[in-house]
């Protein structure tokens, strides 16, 4: 009897790596192939850039000048001050004197109606002027001076109404700093990996593009706005074909932030992201539940394989080519995606990312949230 207990789990770990095989030669390589545009593209497109702001006065003092200067010959920052308490609205005044391309939309605390960053998008989509919406976050600050330029590029094509962007996060000493910063990579390969792919399943709104024809012939977010978080994810979820999609991560579009610094926020973040995923379409639950779990069962299985010396060295050779097979793809993506460093801890990174995904997932599917900042 235990040597067909032994056997069956021989069996599975041998199938979760032929899962894990299959995501990184059918999904992850396909990103490697993917070559970004070197030469900037003039594109003339009018662009309003949108960012939902809950008491970030000190990160738009540092963040929006750059926003303000980019390169681009006809763009406008439409910032919602959304229920602002800690001087957000003087440090827009100040800004508003010497950038004219600024405007403030300012929403006031009701007592009996509480609003989230979806109603205060909607507003800032609203207010906006021009076709083309570009999002990105208060603590976000773009790579170059090209970000919007690079951006908007994407939209020469009629056919794009997304555009999904990077945005990685500051390097900085510490194994949380490190681990989110592999989590971002790794999910920013998955991601845009599937939009090459023509099946796009979410978008980050640290980097995030869309038309406004788009959003309101969506309904905007009212498919979703009992949902706390997703005002990136679902609605690319819900929205993106195969046809109106692609991805630019050309360096100087990246737009960058600073990690979470203690693990209590980094988890409240966490429980906000997680708690969406439940709402994608049934394929795309899917594919992200196989990988994560697959990804789990080959480690747990491994560790048993080794320990209880079943098939050890066979155990351990298919973990070597799955290590090796996933060095050569990822090389070259960790360096393009500004993880150059992480590659080194890949291992034992990759372990507690399984980890991670299924726990996180559990936390998602029992818990709610009830506040975006």
């Amino acid at each position: 009897m235990e040597t067909y207990i032994q056997e069956a789990l021989f069996i599975l770990f041998q199938l979760a790596f032929i899962v894990q095989l299959y995501f990184l030669v059918n999904n992850q390589s396909r990103l490697t192939e993917y070559k970004p545009i070197e030469q900037l593209q003039p594109a003339g497109i009018p662009v309003s850039v949108i960012i939902s702001a809950r008491n970030e006065a000190k990160n738009l003092s540092e963040n929006l000048p750059a926003i303000f200067n980019q390169n681009y010959p006809d763009f406008e920052v439409v910032v919602v001050n959304d229920c602002s308490y800690d001087k957000s609205d003087l440090v827009l005044e100040e800004f508003e004197k010497s950038y004219p391309h600024l405007k403030v939309v300012t929403i006031t605390e009701h007592v009996r109606f509480k609003t989230g960053k979806k109603f205060a998008l909607t507003l800032g989509i609203k207010a906006a002027k021009n076709e083309h919406l570009l999002f990105t976050d208060a603590d976000c600050a773009p790579a170059s001076a090209d970000w919007i330029a690079r951006m908007a590029a994407n939209f020469t094509n009629p056919d794009v109404q997304i555009v999904l962007g990077y945005s990685p996060y500051i390097k900085a000493k510490g194994f949380l700093n490190a681990f989110i910063r592999f989590e971002t990579v790794k999910t920013a390969i998955n991601y845009l990996s599937s939009a090459i792919n023509g099946d796009a399943y979410m978008g980050i709104g640290r980097n995030l593009a869309y038309t406004k024809t788009l959003f309101f012939g969506a309904k905007g977010f009212a498919a979703h706005m009992h949902i706390l978080s997703g005002d990136d994810d679902l609605f690319v979820n819900q929205n993106s074909t195969p046809d109106n999609t692609v991805i630019e991560i050309h360096e100087d579009s990246f737009v960058y932030t600073d990690a979470k610094e203690s693990w209590s926020a980094w988890f409240r973040q966490k429980k906000r992201h997680f708690g969406v995923g439940k709402i994608y379409k049934a394929r795309h639950k899917r594919m992200l539940s196989l990988d994560a779990l697959s990804g789990f069962l080959f480690y747990i299985l491994l560790t048993l394989c080794l320990v209880f010396n079943f098939e050890p060295l066979l155990a351990a050779g298919l973990f070597m080519f799955r290590m090796i097979f996933q060095v050569i793809v990822y090389n070259k993506l960790f360096k393009r995606l500004s993880g150059r460093d992480l590659i080194w801890y890949l291992p034992f990174l990759d372990l507690i990312y399984y980890l991670y995904l299924n726990t996180f997932g559990l936390i998602g599917t029992f818990i709610k949230t009830t506040k975006w900042k």
